[in-house]
């Protein structure tokens, strides 16, 4: 609930603090004493509009601080722990600070934040309700959370949510089966050419790199058997050495006489061509060494341009035509096996869309059954209320299928008819300003046991009634004390007395030159016996007036 409200140079107010209880509160004073000024305060802290004539006259920077206490688990926590701010100490410090450029700084808990964040936080905190304004309960897009909360609903919808994001999911994955089997059908002829093209062709993972690695080897390995041939032929060619040795030596062999000194140059000539015997038979040896033959360079080639030609062809990488190898022929048996996985995907999407729909048919009843027990509370506060013509209708009506969504298939509106043949209307539509705010007060006294939100203020909700009907308006206000905090700013002396804290809100002026002020005083029980009897008699309180006052305080 609100704690504290503090106000600096905000219209007539300089400075105010002001400690709020729980249960009810009123606020009374003279019309333009600045009663709405704590209102339009109050607006600023919780995020409403900003506007710089709300700046006090020749004062600076405007300045609102509205702290807050709140019980565990409230819906406050989670929108702090989003936003990463702390509040272990189980309080929240809301400030604004509006400059007379217009602009300003917002934060809670000394933690600067957006204004939309401000005002999504306030709106968790507190309600407040103008006569006027446009209030929660008049929107008919709050009116089925209200209803469920009401009639303690909020674990058949969180089923009902459950069951709606499994038939969703069920629903998205067919209709990725659908298109995903579409879209193969239409490529199905190309699809398996080129799958029976890339399974001819048999890519391997890192076979293009293995390939380039292994013909600039054997690139290298061809230069040096180019070499090596051309030495095995100058050895052993036709004009080769080793040719040339033996035709010496049969020169030589056929030399006349025995001369010694041939017979050792021949000796020589056959060393040496046995030497060469044995270098030629190196030379020999080399070329057949590493497994090479001679039509694997061509065939690696061949091979890589294979490989590369596909690559660029598909526009992928050589090294990524087996993994295209791979979903090709995925795509090609999911469209082979695709109308057995479809129907399977349909009949998933079948049962957990009647799941959805027994769960949602199931919240439609309760939400019926609630709907009659809200409109007939309502009804009941409403007698009091001189409303008793009226009649409030809580619809629920099942929506077409387009319509249906995680809370269900329901659409939910609040009607009333204020005279009796009437047509049910909305209730911004067919209700006065009076009956609206009474309307609404009825709501809120039902609902009050089921309202996260801990503060409400009225402004002005008893406004063109009196006697018995603000008795009752007070009463009212009074049990909706007993579970929130409210704050009534008031003109109905009925109301008034029942407060369990009564403010008084009233201008002062210290001198006939100096400002005019506004200051607010709780009022102890002499002072708010006269407040009530001025609020009964006018400006001149009559012992009459004091009598009354005596006896609506009781």
């Amino acid at each position: 609930m609100l704690t504290r409200l503090g106000i600096r140079d905000v219209v007539l107010i300089d400075r105010l603090d002001l400690e709020v209880a729980s249960g009810l509160s009123v606020l009374t004073g003279e019309t333009g004493a600045g009663k709405s000024i704590l209102l339009d305060a109050l607006g600023l802290a919780l995020g409403a509009r900003a506007d710089s004539s709300l700046i006090r006259h020749g004062a600076g920077p405007a300045i609102v601080t509205a702290e807050f206490e709140l019980p565990d688990g409230h819906p406050a926590w989670a929108l702090l722990r989003e936003q990463g701010i702390d509040a272990e100490d189980g309080q929240i410090l809301l400030r604004r600070t509006l400059g007379m450029d217009g602009r300003g700084r917002a934060s809670v808990n000394d933690q600067s934040v957006s204004v939309g964040f401000l005002r999504n936080l306030g709106a968790a905190l507190v309600e407040i309700q103008g006569q006027f304004d446009q209030h929660a309960l008049m929107d008919p897009g709050n009116h089925r959370a209200i209803l469920d909360q009401f009639g303690g609903l909020l674990d058949s919808v969180g089923g009902v949510r459950a069951a709606y994001r499994l038939w969703q999911a069920a629903r998205d994955s067919r209709q990725s089966a659908e298109a995903a089997l579409e879209r193969a059908r239409t490529q199905e002829e190309y699809l398996r050419h080129v799958v029976a093209e890339l399974q001819k062709l048999a890519p391997e993972p890192g076979e293009e790199s293995e390939l380039a690695d292994r013909r600039a080897r054997l690139q290298n390995r061809a230069k040096l058997l180019s070499t090596l041939q051309s030495a095995l032929n100058d050895l052993a060619g036709e004009n080769g050495a080793e040719m040339r040795l033996l035709a010496a030596s049969r020169t030589l062999s056929r030399a006349p006489g025995q001369d010694p000194a041939i017979d050792a140059i021949i000796t020589a000539l056959e060393r040496a061509s046995n030497e060469l015997a044995e270098a030629t038979d190196g030379l020999e040896s080399l070329m057949r060494a590493d497994g090479w033959s001679e039509g694997e360079l061509e065939r690696i080639e061949d091979r890589l341009f294979s490989l590369r030609a596909a690559a660029r062809k598909h526009q992928v990488t050589a090294e990524a035509l087996p993994g295209l190898a791979e979903k090709l022929s995925a795509d090609l048996a999911a469209l082979d096996a695709g109308e057995g996985r479809l129907k399977a995907l349909q009949e998933e999407e079948r049962l957990t869309r009647a799941a959805y729909l027994e769960a949602a048919t199931a919240l439609t009843s309760y939400r019926q059954e609630a709907a009659g027990r809200l409109a007939a509370a309502v009804t009941a506060e409403l007698v009091p209320l001189k409303l008793d013509k009226a009649r409030i209708t809580v619809e629920v009506a099942p929506q077409p299928e387009g319509a249906w969504g995680p809370e269900g298939r329901d659409k939910v509106g609040f009607l009333i008819a204020t005279n009796p043949g009437a047509t049910p209307g909305p209730l911004a539509k067919v209700a006065s300003g009076g009956e609206l705010s009474r309307f609404l007060l009825a709501l809120k006294v039902v609902l009050a046991g089921t309202s996260p939100v801990p503060t409400l203020v009225f402004d002005e909700v008893d406004s063109g009634i009196g006697g018995a009907v603000a008795a009752a308006v007070g009463e009212r206000l009074k049990r909706l004390g007993d579970h929130l905090q409210v704050l009534v700013i008031t003109h109905s002396p009925q109301v008034a007395a029942l407060g369990a804290h009564h403010w008084r809100v009233q201008k002062r002026q210290a001198s006939p030159d100096a400002r005019v002020t506004t200051s607010i005083d709780l009022l102890p029980l002499d002072a708010r016996r006269e407040e009530i009897a001025r609020m009964l008699s006018g400006a001149d309180i009559t012992n009459e007036a004091r009598a009354a006052a005596d006896r609506l305080l009781g």
